[in-house]
């Protein structure tokens, strides 16, 4: 096995209230990511080492993710829907179910087929909110959902999680793996569980791992052998595909969500509340690797 964490932390920008959302774009090797409560959207250029403001007022955007044409999908706090940003032209995709918006959508993938799927928590819409807009759970759940941008059908793929945050499948498509951060006041551990996936539906899930109580895992990703990259508090955290702890990186603050980026994709791009950091790894996201095969 390859040398997971080949280098140091560190910090490339500070003055986020809450960073989150973090995405590599190759075509302008650049970092795009969200200082929700600023309502605000960020870009580092990782040759220049500049950081820049890519937006402003754009509604409380959090995570996002590359579609098969480049263009980022993005989730809106504020518009309670899923959006597609086209060289800055921002466009709606879906942002009800039924009859009945959504709540608050928080972080997305697309599948190898173009499926858009994301979570949908209500944090965004809960009392004294400074990450969207107060409101109501209209459809009465928190969800996943898979988007078929082709049919315009929206589906549950997952409806037993409390509060559903972060989302990745596992390289071959065949695991989605989910994190729930309802924490146990909600009467539910902080944990990322794991559904099998066929034909676009998902079976009954399991735990994959649970974290300590001051540990959630917000946002994460998949590498190339399928180990689990995380945040858990104030740490990355990486996971075997059978869920055994591999390695944990320290941070000096609390970490919301990572990609991975970079000329050859080893660079692990961290959002933690006032800051964007890289680390050096041996290794790459799986969908990194599976666009360039």
């Amino acid at each position: 096995m390859e040398e997971l964490i080949t280098g140091t932390v560190e910090k490339l920008f500070e003055g986020t209230i809450w960073a989150e959302g973090p995405v590599w774009i190759p075509a302008t090797q650049t970092v795009r990511w969200s200082d929700i409560p600023n309502n605000r959207i960020l870009e580092f250029h990782a040759e220049t080492g500049q950081t820049r403001e890519y937006a402003t007022g754009v509604e409380f955007t959090n995570g996002r993710t590359l579609d098969r044409d480049g263009s980022v999908v993005q989730c809106s706090h504020g518009r309670r829907r899923v959006e597609r940003d086209h060289d800055g032209v921002v466009t709606p995709l879906v942002d009800s179910f039924g009859v009945h918006r959504l709540n608050s959508p928080n972080d997305v993938v697309v599948a190898s087929d173009g499926t858009v799927w994301f979570t949908d928590p209500p944090y965004g819409i809960l009392p004294g909110t400074v990450e969207g807009h107060e409101g109501d759970q209209e459809y009465g759940g928190c969800y996943v959902f898979r988007f078929d941008p082709a049919t315009r059908e929206l589906t549950p793929v997952v409806t037993d999680l409390i509060h559903p945050n972060g989302l990745a499948f596992s390289p071959d498509e065949s695991i989605l793996y989910v994190a729930d951060t309802a924490g146990p006041d909600r009467g539910s551990p902080y944990r990322i569980a794991a559904y099998p996936v066929e034909d676009g539906t998902c079976g009954t899930g399991r735990t994959f791992v649970e974290l300590e109580d001051d540990r959630p895992s917000d946002g994460f990703r998949v590498d190339v052998e399928g180990r689990v990259w995380t945040s858990g508090g104030a740490s990355v955290r990486v996971y075997a595909p059978d869920g055994g702890l591999l390695a944990a990186v320290e941070l000096p603050e609390k970490v919301s969500n990572l990609c991975f980026g970079g000329p050859d994709g080893q660079d692990l791009y961290i959002t933690a509340t006032t800051s964007l950091y890289r680390l050096r790894t041996g290794t790459t996201d799986c969908t990194i690797s599976r666009k360039q095969a």
